[in-house]
This record gives C-alpha cells, sequence and structure tokens, in this order.
C-alpha cells in the first residue's frame, strides 16, 4: 500500500480531478470506530472512480479551544497518515485548526469545502461529529448544506466494544493505564511506536541484557513499565521478539525524559541509526526502583522469561 500523499492546507491540496470522497475528523488513533467512516470513503471513491481523502485537523482544537489543558494525543502526523493508508485513504489534508475556522458558522462549512474542493461528491464523518461555531452543526445541517451543492452525506453509527463506544479518549486512558491489550482491541490494530535507534550507555549490554534505545517522545506516554513487543524494519524479514521498558530508569539515572528501551529475544540485527517500529503486545509490570544492579539484573532476566512465554502461548 502507498503512503497517502499529504498536503498542510485544504487550500494547498492538490487533488486529480476525479470525484473525491472526503472523510473528516481527527482521527487520533484511526480506530476501528474511524475505521468505518474511512472504509466508506474509501469504498464510494472505488465504486465511482474516485478519490478517497482525510481531512483532518492540526493542531488538536483543544490547543484553541481550551489551552490550558490540551488533549494529549495518541499518534503524530506521520503515523496517522501511515494507519490511513494501511486503509486506503489517497491524500491526507492536515488544515491548520485557527481561531478564524473555530468561528466558522456551521452553515459556512460545505461551501468552504466545494469552494476549495470543486470536484467534492461526498462527505463521510461518524454520527457524533459536530462542527462550526459552537459545534452546532450536526449531520442533519451537514446533509441539508450538502444537498444544496450536490455533495452527499453519510454518517457511520458508533462502533462498541464490551457494551461501551469505541473512542479515542478511551483508548488514551487505556495506553495511560498500561491496558495495551485493551487499547489494541479497540485500535483495531498493534498500538505502535517507530523512530530511529540512538546510541545508549550500553549498561544494558554490561549486564547481558543489550537494548535498542528509540528516539521517541509521544505527546501522549504510556505507563510507565515493562512491556511486551515486536520489532519490525527493514533489516528482518518477519517482526522479532522482544521485552521493552518505557520509563524515567529509576534505579540507574532517573532520566529527565521518558526513555524507550528494547531488548530483543531474537538475534538483533538493528544498531544505531536504523529506524524500527516497536508493537505493544502486553503489560507485564509497572517500573520500579531496585536496591542495586544486582536485583535489577534478576529482574530483567525475569522479565525476559515471561515474554518468552507470552509468545509460547
Amino acid at each position: 500500500m502507498n503512503a497517502p500523499r499529504q498536503f498542510d492546507a485544504l487550500e494547498h491540496a492538490q487533488l486529480a480531478s476525479r470525484p473525491v470522497h472526503l472523510a473528516i475528523g481527527i482521527f487520533d488513533g484511526v480506530h476501528l470506530g474511524h475505521a468505518a467512516v474511512i472504509e466508506a470513503a474509501v469504498q464510494s471513491a472505488r465504486r465511482s472512480n474516485g478519490q478517497s481523502a482525510v481531512l483532518t485537523f492540526d493542531p488538536h482544537p483543544s490547543v484553541i479551544l481550551r489551552p490550558a489543558e490540551p488533549t494529549r494525543l495518541l499518534m503524530n502526523r506521520s503515523a496517522k497518515a501511515r494507519v490511513l493508508g494501511r486503509l486506503g485513504i489517497e491524500a491526507v489534508i492536515n488544515q491548520p485548526f485557527t481561531v478564524e475556522l473555530a468561528a466558522m458558522e456551521a452553515v459556512q462549512f460545505v461551501p468552504w469545502l466545494k469552494q476549495h474542493v470543486p470536484q467534492l461528491a461526498g462527505i463521510y464523518v461518524g454520527e457524533n461529529w459536530r462542527f462550526g461555531r459552537g459545534r452546532r452543526g450536526d449531520i442533519a445541517l451537514l446533509v441539508n448544506e450538502g444537498r444544496k451543492v450536490g455533495v452527499s452525506v453519510f454518517s457511520a453509527p458508533r462502533v462498541s466494544l464490551d457494551g461501551e463506544p469505541i473512542s479515542s479518549s478511551r483508548i488514551r486512558a487505556a495506553v495511560t493505564a498500561g491496558e495495551i491489550a485493551a487499547a489494541n482491541a479497540m485500535l483495531g490494530y498493534v498500538y505502535f511506536a517507530e523512530g530511529r535507534v540512538v546510541p545508549g550507555n550500553k549498561l544494558g549490554r554490561t549486564m547481558g541484557f543489550p537494548t535498542l534505545n528509540l528516539a521517541w517522545a509521544p505527546d501522549l506516554q504510556p505507563r510507565f513499565g515493562v512491556y511486551v513487543v515486536r520489532v519490525t524494519g527493514t533489516k528482518s524479514t518477519a517482526p522479532l521478539r522482544a521485552v521493552a521498558n518505557y520509563g524515567a530508569r529509576p534505579t540507574v539515572e532517573k532520566a529527565a525524559e521518558p526513555r524507550l528501551e528494547v531488548h530483543l529475544l531474537d538475534e538483533c540485527p538493528y544498531d544505531a541509526g536504523d529506524e524500527i517500529t516497536v508493537e505493544w503486545l502486553h503489560f507485564l509490570r509497572p517500573e520500579m526502583k531496585f536496591g542495586g544492579l544486582g536485583t535489577l539484573r534478576a529482574q530483567i532476566a525475569a522479565d525476559r522469561e515471561a515474554a518468552l512465554a507470552f509468545f509460547a502461548k
């Protein structure tokens, strides 16, 4: 699957002259509920020989509307585009969310879209999506305004898991609680971190457990602790089994910024400078401070055995 083209504003989007089927939303996490919206746009585009696109907003509206408590995001722009590409989206428009956009009246929204995308054929949103000043715009208004300019509107019903609607906020709560299996179930894929391997202090190597240190600084920090993970990259044909620690490393240094360290259970082909993706599968235990390196070494050995047991299931 090719990566979607990305544009930094609606007015800069260079879309083909074919009909555009546009999914609109924040889509943080691109979870199963989002996928229902996106897949509707993709399928409609294919049926009409059109093109599928996503209009999302950056920064998150909370940065403008409540700057004292902005929403912490599950993924950055590049990760979002990667997952959207897997679903078949051809173009992603990262529209700046500004004070002016927040003040736009709901009835102005569809004409604004049509002005910048004359070939707009369809709009795809979740059933609870709201838009316009004061979030006064709803699906009924969207349908009515779309009809005036010949644009169809599709609203996808919410998707539930365990009797509750799946939402980005629900997934954020799971990630920060270390409930990674629950987060993965709602995402519909495995939560991941991606970045470049950076040099470390090689303490793990001296203890018999060499690690890869990933340059990864998420907006929303997962729970500090030890996780069963798998690693992918260009140097391995299949995912590699691993155990990872995300946190401040209180036993050895109390790092100012959290760090993601990955110890591979398989032979490691990666080194500093390589780009890798770490997929989080299972939470083993919270991060702890140990009395010394000997105790830490024994716990890492136990974590390694626990991860091997997980993969053996």
